[in-house]
């Protein structure tokens, strides 16, 4: 491999990574909190279309980014409503969100297939991309791919450094300490899911707005789905997410760059590689249950009867 494949493939892999580290950071704060969304494809959909639509009808895309934030917030506050209102289970509730997202898009969408859109343009930091190799793979990127970089910086610091980060982590690993202290557990996760609805619905925003500026039934193409395998896989630690994203993001690549060197194997074979890595990454995982269970919150999917 040559230097200017192994730039481009480090660069497509930074931003095939980008909407898996948004979801999968919305993720871990929501399941730091104690609460279990599996509707996180259903919420990136929703987020997509909405961008897409918001974008295509007024020609702005920053209204399109946050529309489609909007749109999670949406979601994750109907999750919410279930979930920690009436107390139903947190896995049904999130598979019938992600049913229910995946179908409403795709009526929502159905007048939209196929409309052109002029993305996000890249944007190259000055000085900073004009670095050899590392210039172009970190620093000509466009504003989602750094704000991503960012969001991820700012949720380390919020958990490791904050007063409100502490409060998270009390409420996720056990509610009933937290409410004898007088926190206020119910207004936590309540706030912890929103901010995960907010970054699937970025994700999704940037798979239609700047990734593939387009709107299709199903583009997310399971990456919810892989953005929670992703945060097992990062043991709910931040720093870990990122590497993780950065993994799969290669990994649903590596198709692309297998043709582009000859491999003479099926294509669609090729394109279930990182489907295949999830999997993988999984089995691997649940061979050792107790490190799971020493790492997640303690009261992870657990509904919360408040007492008061």
């Amino acid at each position: 491999m040559d230097i200017d494949l192994i730039t481009n493939v480090l660069f497509a892999m930074i931003r095939s990574g980008t909407p898996l580290l948004l979801v999968a950071l919305g993720e871990v704060v929501c399941e730091k909190s104690g609460v279990l969304n599996l509707g996180q494809e259903g919420m990136m959909l929703m987020g997509a279309v909405t961008g897409f639509i918001v974008s295509v009808s007024t020609g702005n895309l920053l209204l399109g980014v946050i529309a489609g934030m909007m749109a999670g917030v949406a979601m994750s506050l109907l999750f919410g409503s279930l979930a920690l209102g009436l107390r139903t289970n947190q896995v049904a509730t999130g598979l019938a969100l992600t049913i229910f997202g995946t179908g409403l898009s795709a009526f929502v969408g159905t007048d939209y297939v196929g409309k052109p859109l002029a993305g996000i343009a890249p944007l190259a930091i000055p000085l900073l991309s004009d670095i050899p190799l590392l210039g172009t793979v970190l620093f000509r990127h466009d504003p989602l791919v750094y704000t991503a970089l960012i969001l991820l910086t700012l949720t380390w610091a919020f958990f490791r450094f904050s007063r409100p980060g502490l409060m998270v982590k009390a409420v996720g690993e056990n509610p009933d300490s937290a409410t004898s202290i007088g926190l206020p557990v119910l207004t936590v996760r309540w706030l912890a899911v929103s901010f995960g609805g907010a970054m699937a619905g970025l994700g999704g925003a940037y798979l239609s707005l700047a990734y593939t500026p387009l709107w299709s039934e199903g583009m997310t193409a399971g990456r919810g789905w892989i953005a929670l395998a992703l945060v097992v896989f990062a043991s709910w630690r931040i720093g870990r997410v990122l590497l993780g994203a950065w993994l799969f993001g290669l990994a649903s690549i590596m198709h692309l760059v297998l043709q582009g060197m000859g491999a003479s194997i099926s294509s669609n074979l090729l394109a279930t590689l990182p489907y295949l890595a999830t999997i993988v990454v999984l089995v691997i995982l649940s061979s050792n249950q107790s490190k799971i269970r020493m790492m997640a919150p303690m009261s992870l999917g657990k509904p919360f009867h408040s007492r008061m």
